[in-house]
């Protein structure tokens, strides 16, 4: 038997994680993994309990019930630690960007199983994490202005009332009512310069379900994070031909500038607000993003065979 340390945010997507909680124990236990279960009581808390997890030495694995932002808390709570331990995601959050990527079942009963037969087998996916600024960290996007605003600007009640399409229509609105964002960014010494409606930094194959990205441009692991940079839409036609662009992640569009580096600066104006894995980060005119090569090691059984693990410290220079 499996012993794993269970965090379990109640309150994320539409209480999905809580109302599954019996299911995803048994499929659990069923699959030969024995959960201490945890709740989280406020933001950030889920990154001090798999802190303390993973320090104790009691457990062979990290099993996240939440969403994205959650399992953004659980990974930069041991990075900032200096601990890692390997990690189920049970998504149960809206939009579930990160999980429906990666093809991790959105079923909490299926990604239970899904967790219970990586961890007796010892499958794990290693994937980066992004670096943001001198002590944040994100799993899967940093990004500014229409759509990531999305993510935090909808009332958490809304986001359970109406889930994905509170996010859909937020975000629409965005587009008709936010100014370009004059960005500087420089990647891997390559400099652009212009005025964008939204910009993220990403290392996942999709963005609020909007703007996909072609899996044959992006390998999670490969100490890369990928740029897309949307210019504003004039008018109708050009707002149609950005979302028909979007939706065939087609960003060779002259409504995009796409490109990946691992070393990434961005300067924008005064008050621009930031939105890690869906949790704000305000403010942030200047920011120096970068790459923690294969920190999150997902429990996921499309992941590779591994020898048993412990839990281990970051090695020099991984901290964010």
């Amino acid at each position: 038997m499996k012993n794993a340390f269970m965090i379990v945010n109640p309150v994320s997507g539409t209480l999905k994680a809580r109302d599954s909680l019996f299911t995803v124990i048994d499929r659990l236990t069923s699959g030969g993994v024995q959960p201490t279960v945890r709740y989280t009581r406020y933001r950030g808390h889920a990154g001090k309990l798999a802190a303390a997890a993973a320090e104790s030495g009691k457990y062979d694995g990290i099993i996240c019930l939440g969403g994205d932002g959650t399992l953004n808390e659980v990974n930069c709570g041991m990075i900032s630690a200096g601990v890692s331990l390997p990690v189920g995601y049970i998504p149960t959050g809206v939009t579930n960007d990160f999980a429906s990527g990666l093809g991790i079942p959105l079923d909490p009963g299926e990604a239970a199983t899904d967790v219970a037969l990586s961890m007796r087998e010892g499958l794990l996916l290693p994937i980066d994490t992004g670096r943001f600024g001198d002590s944040r960290t994100f799993s899967y996007i940093a990004s500014f202005g229409a759509f990531s605003q999305s993510s935090y600007g909808a009332a958490q009640s809304v986001k359970n009332a109406l889930g994905y399409l509170a996010y859909v229509l937020h975000g629409i609105g965005d587009f008709f009512r936010i100014r370009p964002i004059h960005t500087v960014c420089v990647a891997d010494g390559k400099r652009i310069e212009g005025d964008f409606v939204f910009g993220g930094v990403c290392n996942t194959y999709s963005v609020g379900k909007i703007v996909k990205l072609d899996r044959t441009l992006v390998d999670m692991g490969d100490g890369k994070l990928e740029i897309v940079l949307a210019y504003k839409p004039n008018d109708i036609n050009e707002f149609n031909r950005l979302i028909a662009a979007a939706a065939s992640s087609d960003l060779g569009s002259d409504m995009f500038v796409f490109l990946r580096a691992s070393e990434i600066s961005f300067s924008l104006p005064e008050g621009t607000d930031w939105s890690l894995d869906g949790e704000l980060a305000p403010d942030v005119p200047e920011v120096k993003i970068g790459v923690i090569p294969r920190s999150l090691e997902l429990l996921c059984s499309h992941g590779r065979r591994s020898a048993e693990k412990t839990p281990k410290k970051a090695g020099k220079g991984e901290n964010a």
